[in-house]
């Protein structure tokens, strides 16, 4: 496994344990302030709703790179190895030219859309928020090349 590859897995996993440790301190907090102290505590409801949305993009991102996404498995297991190893790369360039497209350049046109307005609790800009998906974007992207030259490297080995 490439260097690259580790790096990016560890600081994503990290990332994502980090964030469900955050809700999961935060939530504990918004149950014990509404029900104990009778003051419920709006500015939990939406660091939860946010960092949700943060964790499931760069958990995503990481099943992604992985490769333990869903496949259709029956489909693909009729090809033969060089076929099969042909498509992952067809599907690897169509999903990295869909992470460019939709999540990179999308993702960064409403970033910048939303940077003027902010969330109502925590009064912090919407695009700190949607940032979420050009980052998660580039690490896809990132993975998908990774892919590739894993396919193609397991390819030469095969002949």
């Amino acid at each position: 496994m490439s260097n690259t590859r580790k790096v990016l897995d560890r600081v994503i996993l990290g990332a994502c344990v980090a964030l469900f440790m955050f809700m999961t301190v935060i939530g504990t907090y918004q149950i014990s302030s509404r029900y104990i102290f009778k003051s419920p505590s709006t500015v939990s409801e939406e660091l939860i709703s946010y960092s949700f949305a943060w964790m499931a993009m760069l958990a995503a991102s990481y099943i992604f790179g992985k490769r333990d996404h869903m496949r259709m498995v029956f489909f693909i297991d009729r090809l033969t190895h060089k076929a099969q190893g042909l498509l992952g790369v067809f599907s690897e360039a169509a999903i990295f030219l869909f992470s460019l497209g939709v999540l990179v350049r999308g993702g960064s046109s409403i970033t910048t859309l939303t940077m003027t307005q902010t969330t109502p609790a925590l009064r912090i800009s919407m695009g700190y928020i949607y940032a979420v998906l050009p980052i998660c974007g580039v690490i896809i992207c990132m993975y998908s090349l990774l892919n590739i030259k894993d396919i193609l490297e397991h390819l030469k080995e095969e002949k």
